[in-house]
């Protein structure tokens, strides 16, 4: 297949695959605590991939590019995503993938101070300046009560994952891991997944999950979030982060909330009111003007 074909096929899958698991993580938390669908969700997908891997036989690793896997797979699976998981039992799913959606702001902030070191241009900072407003907004009226009022903790949470989120994508451009994405993917996957259930191991989260009478709503979420959400989608990104402009494939965090709202609409029966709809457009077109100006730059 040719790599233009592979590159839409690719976008499409983290475009629209991704929104639906903040809806996917929300009906798994039926049934599981938020570390073990995590854990069992990363785990499961990162044993597929190496065993592709194998089957394709593609050669093994150096130390310091599974260590730099690893350390991808801690930020972006361990605490990125198992905070996502754990703050949705607290907020709405369409809140928590507006608020990832501020990943390319930080992206920017940080490639600065750490990254290229190069200065965003003028419209690239008044987008971070009007996402971050955005974000305090949301913030501020959830600490003060009213309708739009959602879970502070919860929203910390998410910020907090977003961060991490947008150090380990940083990192793994940055980073010298392994040449096959099969390889490169499952060891952060297994990373992610066995430090996830490790933490539920000590936290004594399995007896909280009974085995014996699981949601089927549930067990399909979680087979929607291993295949789609991590198998396809997750694989995807990390390969788009290697082959194509990180500008380009940016732009999921505001294909994403759309999907995201979409289907929790549809399906979740969950809706954005008030300050939480403005907090949205006012996110969404802080993330256009950083990606636009970013491309038009390139």
């Amino acid at each position: 297949m040719k790599k233009p074909v592979l590159i839409v096929l690719a976008m499409i899958a983290v475009y629209v695959f991704w929104g639906g698991t903040y809806l996917g993580m929300k009906i798994a938390l039926v049934s599981f605590t938020p570390a073990i669908m995590a854990g069992i969700r990363h785990l499961s997908a990162g044993l597929i991939l190496f065993a592709i891997a194998r089957v394709r036989k593609d050669p093994f690793p150096k130390l310091d590019e599974i260590k730099n896997a690893a350390i991808v797979g801690i930020l972006l699976l361990l605490i990125g995503n198992g905070l996502v998981a754990w703050a949705e039992q607290r907020v709405p799913s369409a809140i928590a993938s507006l608020m990832v959606a501020s990943v390319p702001l930080w992206i920017t902030l940080m490639n600065w101070r750490f990254g290229e070191r190069k200065q965003p241009s003028i419209q690239q900072m008044s987008g971070v300046i009007l996402g971050i407003f955005g974000i305090a907004l949301l913030v501020m009226k959830s600490s003060g009560g009213g309708v739009d009022t959602f879970d502070i903790i919860g929203l910390l949470a998410l910020l907090l994952a977003s961060l991490s989120w947008s150090a380990g994508s940083l990192y793994s451009r940055l980073a010298k891991l392994p040449a096959s994405p099969f390889n490169n993917v499952s060891t952060q996957m297994i990373t992610g997944g066995v430090l996830l259930l490790l933490f539920a191991t000590l936290r004594n989260e399995w007896v909280l999950v009974d085995f014996n009478a699981l949601d089927f709503n549930a067990v399909l979420a979680m087979g929607y979030l291993i295949f789609f959400g991590s198998v396809v989608a997750y694989t995807s990104y990390i390969w788009l982060m290697k082959n194509v402009n990180p500008t380009w494939v940016s732009t999921y965090a505001f294909v994403n909330p759309i999907v995201a709202v979409f289907l929790g609409w549809w399906i979740g029966k969950e809706t954005l009111q008030g300050t939480a709809l403005v907090s949205a457009l006012i996110i969404l077109t802080a993330v256009v003007i950083i990606t636009l100006s970013q491309r038009s730059k390139r």
